[in-house]
């Protein structure tokens, strides 16, 4: 198998509808292993809250610490894949990941756990804005929405195969047990990454203190690195886009962290038939990220940069969220969770195009900024769901008001994208 630095820059005509999944394998098997990681915790959350002794609230700090790392460290290490090149910092992610997971598995209590997750997230904060622009940049141009949809379409079968797999090893021989078989599966990765993953800096990405107005060694270098993370807020249009990602998974993210109790609580499963309900999830981000990838490169193909169907994805979500918190019967809460995770699939994909088409040269910093304000509202979400007495209502309320107050902000995002398109990108 070639090396990804050993493809030509520009893919021929014949090649420009079609891409060799095969020479992804790497981060598409590491995009797995962060879906399964991200909503593990989840379904194991009443298990891991009995095993250490605390209550659920506080098992669910784990979590708020894993997002809230990542949201915060995302923009700065997206920074270093832009300029010192995507193969360092994925490779150092992945190692660093390893690490944590290993380090998960042997907590003994919940203030090891919660260290451990935060390390979690800071790997996954490195790795993840460079594997989605190492995708979006070495794909065919008319192929990336589809690249980009696949991959998220792996990281959603964390849920479908990775969540079920980690509650039936749960069951079996304890939590500590996901964890461990995360870390393992990642070492196995880390070869492959090393061999796919290119060694040089992307052509597009700025050397250090190369940015407009700047002096290379010198002083306003550093200005320059400020203006770089911060870059993407400069855009009105992203600005907006980038606000109402934070709400939409305010409602998505934060509510799915209680997903585990509220279906314990309400239909009495157990931790390896709620691992069962990871197939709905996955399956539903699967297809929303496949459509949203199409409809994308459908958009491309018609000169247009702006996201397909956001408003629609949010009133999806607010539906999906309302129907499995006040659902009576069991199936049609499950058909709710369904309907949730299509709607939020569709949205990322939706959001990933969106930021890789702003600044190029900046794709991994304007992409950790997507992610960093999607696990900034996780972690928001996820506080203020807990803040509820009772975590049904506290899961409706929350779904309800932030999946429609992001459906309609995607109103003003879609105008200020319309008007972007008719002026040009705004200069980095």
């Amino acid at each position: 198998m070639s090396s990804i630095s050993e493809a030509p820059v520009e893919p021929v005509a014949a090649e420009a509808d079609s891409y060799d999944r095969l020479r992804y394998a790497g981060v598409f098997v590491l995009l797995f292993l962060f879906g399964t990681e991200t909503f593990l915790v989840s379904p194991l959350l009443p298990t891991i809250a009995a095993s250490i002794h605390v209550s659920k609230a506080a098992a669910a700090t784990s979590v708020t610490a894993y997002v809230l790392v990542y949201a915060f460290s995302a923009p700065f290490l997206g920074l270093l894949s832009d300029r010192f090149g995507r193969r360092r910092t994925l490779l150092a992610g992945a190692a660093l990941f390893v690490l944590s997971n290993a380090a998960a598995a042997l907590a003994s209590g919940l203030l090891l756990l919660v260290a451990a997750r935060a390390v979690a997230g800071l790997a996954a904060a490195a790795a993840g804005p460079a594997i989605w622009a190492h995708i979006a940049e070495t794909v065919p141009d008319r192929v990336r929405g589809r690249a980009l949809g696949f991959g998220m379409a792996l990281f959603s079968c964390g849920q479908v195969i990775g969540v079920p797999l980690g509650g039936f090893l749960a069951g079996l021989a304890g939590w500590r047990s996901a964890f461990l078989a995360l870390a393992i599966g990642t070492a196995a990765t880390l070869p492959l990454l090393f061999r796919q993953v290119a060694a040089r800096p992307p052509a597009a990405a700025p050397e250090p203190g190369t940015e407009p107005g700047t002096d290379p060694g010198s002083r306003p270098a550093r200005t320059g690195a400020v203006r770089a993370i911060v870059a993407g807020w400069a855009d009105p249009a992203l600005r907006r886009a980038l606000l109402v990602n934070l709400v939409f998974h305010t409602a998505n993210l934060g509510a799915y962290t209680f997903l585990g109790v509220l279906l314990a609580q309400r239909f009495r499963l157990t931790v390896t038939e709620l691992g069962l309900v990871g197939i709905l999830v996955g399956a539903g981000s699967v297809v929303g990220s496949m459509a949203g990838g199409r409809l994308g490169d459908r958009a491309r193909a018609a000169g247009r940069e702006r996201p397909g169907l956001p408003l629609r994805w949010g009133v999806l979500l607010a539906a999906g969220i309302a129907l499995t918190a006040e659902s009576p019967w069991l199936v049609l809460a499950l058909v709710g969770v369904a309907v949730w995770f299509l709607a939020s699939g569709g949205f990322v994909i939706d959001q990933q195009l969106l930021t890789g088409s702003v600044a190029p040269e900046l794709r991994a910093t304007s992409n950790a900024w997507l992610t960093s304000t999607m696990y900034a509202g996780t972690g928001l979400g996820a506080w203020v769901v807990g803040s509820f007495t009772d975590v049904s209502t506290g899961v409706l309320t929350i779904g309800l008001a932030f999946g429609l107050l992001a459906a309609a902000g995607s109103l003003l995002t879609g105008r200020g994208l319309r008007r972007a398109e008719a002026a040009g990108p705004v200069p980095s």
